[in-house]
């Protein structure tokens, strides 16, 4: 896949990173030289392509026109929403993801400049920190399709409502499948008479409903509440 990724800041620069140890074609813009001098550094030099982002002749020099994928990281959301408007309309790639530096620009972030993903750093931390909150000791380990789907991790204790309880007979939700468990150190791969063993480590492809009936499903025993003196 071919990604060119405008703005070399820290998401941008981590994100090439990524992706070119994933095998991936990557270009990134950017113009100011401090930056420059960082990314010199960190990434591949033919990976890089000094400009301004905003150009359409330094995007095409990015070949723009072969990208599958252009990534908008910049640290200004106006400018994020033009390169998504210039990248579909003047080069029409097909997939446009852009950064939201603001929440509360968020709106702004459509059809309307071509947007097919707008991701928020500030909105995604703050959910992922509320659903660790609420999910007790589950662990998400991966988010799947835009943040619809989990894969969840728990480890059952003695004493959990689900434990020595076939996974036929617990009435998962639809959108929950239990993925594998593992059990003394090796993986098992369930059946529905599989049957749940205090300290089994179960993983989970989920979406939020069945995270919920799976924490409450494996949650430690309640302690007894002393009666008041």
């Amino acid at each position: 896949m071919f990604v060119v990724i405008t703005g070399g800041g820290r998401t941008g620069a981590q994100l090439a990173s990524l992706l070119i140890k994933e095998g991936h074609q990557v270009r990134l813009v950017e113009n100011r030289p401090d930056l420059l001098l960082h990314l010199h550094k960190e990434l591949p030099t033919e990976c890089i392509v000094e400009g301004q982002p905003l150009a359409p002749s330094t995007l095409e020099a990015a070949g723009i026109r072969q990208a599958n994928v252009l990534a908008a990281t910049t640290n200004s959301d106006s400018n994020n929403l033009v390169i998504c408007y210039l990248a579909r309309e003047m080069f029409r790639v097909p997939r446009l993801i852009a950064r939201v530096n603001n929440p509360r620009n968020a709106w702004l972030f459509d059809d309307t400049f071509h947007v097919d993903v707008a991701l928020s750093q500030a909105d995604v931390l703050a959910h992922l920190i509320q659903e660790e909150m609420s999910l007790g000791d589950m662990m998400t380990l991966l988010k799947l399709r835009r943040g619809r789907y989990s894969l969840v991790e728990e480890k059952i204790p003695f004493g959990a409502k689900g434990a020595g309880m076939a996974i036929k007979d617990i009435g998962l939700p639809e959108q929950c499948v239990i993925a594998a468990i593992i059990r003394n150190g090796k993986v098992t791969l369930p059946r529905g008479t599989t049957t749940f063993e205090p300290g089994d480590e179960v993983l989970a492809i989920t979406d939020e409903d069945g995270a919920h009936f799976l924490a409450d499903l494996f949650a430690p025993p309640q302690r007894p509440v002393r009666p008041s003196q």
